[in-house]
């Protein structure tokens, strides 16, 4: 295997689908008729998925002995040593450079956020990841970041687009939801490894995350539910009927729970998205309705 491939594996592509958040603010910003709106959140995507590549790559790099320790990990290209160390470094230094010249673009705003995202992710690598709680609230801050770029790409041709507070609060409160049932799935799945390979697992019990994921799941739930029905959303899209969508979200989430209990599928939830063919039904029922409700 040639190391392009090999350091395109290393970007992991297969959890790329995490970016596809950059297109809320399109949809919710009833964008989507607007050519250059869906162009630059497309364009925006794109950006992320490598920015998210760049961070795996150095991540790897700095977890790679403990890597090795892990039996899925442990075939990971820069773990496995199919990608040397040097290499991984240089590929990644300039994918940084292509990421922020790409970025900078699309916009001045947009190559802030694309900053921050880096700064955040460094802070996660080398603190945030090793502490209890704050590794998965770092993982969610992530993804509110994602949000705020999918509007932060589009000000330079829709200044007037704007994102709710009420939708970052559920981002964040999903993704934590999402977060904690990995957790659960990695504590109970190889509980001794686990403990080497991934050290802030020993600052969980299956009671704390169970607890964590019901919370996370009621949180999100009620968050989506208020934005639905604020009088700002209400005022905004000039209809009410939002909150019809809110069973496709229940559905969605409830499914998610039953793969994590009772099929043990929380390790890999960017996986469950693209095998899960209930759960994608569900996504795309809801996105379909929200369309179909708030209009384009």
């Amino acid at each position: 295997m040639s190391n392009p491939v090999v350091f395109l594996e290393a970007l992991r592509p297969r959890q790329w689908t995490k970016n596809l958040l950059l297109f809320a603010g399109v949809i919710f910003a009833q964008r989507l008729g607007d050519t250059a709106c869906v162009v630059r959140a497309a364009l925006g995507a794109v950006v992320f998925c490598f920015c998210s590549g760049v961070i795996y790559v150095f991540n790897d790099i700095a977890d790679r002995e403990l890597d090795r320790r892990h039996p899925d990990k442990c075939r990971r290209p820069i773990a496995s040593g199919r990608l040397q160390v040097p290499d991984a470094a240089r590929g990644g230094l300039v994918l940084l450079g292509l990421c922020l010249a790409a970025a900078a673009l699309l916009g001045h705003m947009f190559l802030a956020v694309v900053a921050v995202f880096f700064l955040w992710n460094w802070l996660y690598t080398r603190w945030l990841k090793r502490v209890p709680v704050l590794d998965v609230t770092g993982i969610g801050l992530s993804f509110v970041i994602r949000a705020v770029a999918g509007v932060a790409v589009l000000r330079p041709v829709a200044p007037g687009v704007g994102i709710s507070t009420w939708l970052l609060l559920c981002t964040f409160f999903l993704s934590l939801f999402l977060g904690f049932c990995k957790r659960r799935d990695e504590l109970l799945k190889i509980r001794q490894l686990d403990g080497v390979t991934r050290p802030v697992l020993r600052g969980y019990t299956e009671p704390m995350l169970n607890a964590l994921i019901g919370v996370s799941f009621g949180l999100t739930s009620m968050m989506y539910a208020l934005y639905t029905v604020w009088p700002s959303t209400v005022a905004h899209f000039g209809t009410r009927n939002l909150i019809y969508t809110l069973p496709f979200v229940l559905a969605g989430m409830g499914r998610y729970l039953f793969l994590v209990y009772r099929e043990e599928r929380g390790g890999r939830p960017h996986e469950i998205l693209l095998n899960d063919a209930l759960l994608q039904v569900v996504v795309i029922a809801w996105v379909a309705a929200a369309i179909r409700i708030i209009g384009t």
